[in-house]
């Protein structure tokens, strides 16, 4: 079964700073090495470490820098038969600052423009699978069918009827009451702290219940940094502890824990089992430097969870 992540993918340019300048301030900061990352890419690299089906989709210019973008994920055994081209849109970049053990990123601003999917990207969706997006992605998705035009959110319900399930990373940006036809008939939504206090303007899993039936959605997983997440599905409401660690960089902590959640779940997973794995893996991402400390099989994270166990009891 093939995983279809649509997203970003870019070029992400690391700074460090002692701190973050305020407004009409001033302030130095230290170049690291650039390293190929993307928020939804980052997440389809963990995908395929671990073995999954994988498949990614987004909407690039003909630049070198694209063709050295899109062989990355060739070499992280990543597909990209279904990827898209406008030559007129700018370089896919973001500009990373590291800062007191958290993260600041700048991404180049690409435009609202329709990513217009082949009919064979639309076949291909259109088997039973997950698929791991953004709003900000699928709001842009049409495709011509043989007697019609398909976009946006009938198309997500045209996917959902032939088994494709969503599962959305949703971040910081949360979501708004005109996005719901978007979501609706997620299997998976997945709001970091700052996204559900911006969507439900509380922190509070437990009140979001008529939310979740109204929209028909399977479950909502709330990451919580250190802490772990915890995930709600019908009146179950589940909590994976964090691991203590040395930060060494969050940047795709996110990313990890949703690219190995999809995993999990296409392996049938109990949801519970999912949940833990997908937190020790975002946990032990932030121990490795780059966007893609994730990258990892999953004999490596349960290793890692091992050493982990013996270090907390001696």
């Amino acid at each position: 079964m093939t995983s279809f992540f649509i997203g970003d993918v870019a070029l992400d340019e690391y700074y460090t700073a002692d701190r973050w300048p305020g407004r009409a301030d001033k302030g130095m900061v230290a170049e690291l090495p650039a390293e190929t990352g993307g928020s939804i890419a980052n997440a389809a690299v963990v995908h395929a470490a671990l073995g999954g089906q994988t498949q990614f989709i987004s909407l690039l210019n003909d630049s070198p820098l694209s063709k050295r973008l899109i062989a990355d994920l060739v070499e992280n055994g990543v597909g990209v038969s279904h990827m898209l081209t406008d030559p007129a849109i700018p370089e896919s970049r973001n500009l990373i600052f590291l800062v007191d053990g958290e993260h600041i990123v700048l991404t180049v601003e690409m435009g609202e423009q329709p990513m217009w999917l082949s009919p064979d990207s639309l076949t291909a969706l259109r088997q039973p699978g997950l698929m791991y997006t953004t709003l900000y992605r699928v709001r842009r998705l049409h495709v011509r069918t043989e007697s019609d035009i398909l976009k946006q959110a009938e198309l997500l319900a045209d996917l959902r009827q032939h088994g494709r399930r969503a599962i959305f990373d949703l971040d910081v940006g949360g979501c708004m009451p005109e996005d719901m036809p978007y979501l609706k008939g997620a299997a998976v939504v997945i709001f970091n702290q700052v996204g559900f206090r911006t969507a439900f303007g509380h922190e509070d899993l437990s009140r979001i219940g008529e939310w979740m039936h109204d929209h028909d959605i399977d479950w909502v997983v709330r990451t919580l940094a250190a802490e772990g997440a915890e995930a709600r599905s019908g009146n179950t409401i589940l909590r994976a502890s964090g691991f203590p660690v040395d930060v060494v960089d969050v940047t795709g902590a996110g990313d990890t824990f949703g690219g190995v959640l999809t995993w999990c779940l296409e392996q049938n997973q109990p949801f519970a089992d999912a949940l833990n794995f997908a937190v020790a893996a975002a946990a032990r991402s932030v121990t490795v430097h780059g966007p893609r400390g994730g990258k990892a099989s999953a004999d490596e994270i349960l290793r890692w969870c091992d050493d982990r166990t013996r270090q907390a009891i001696t």
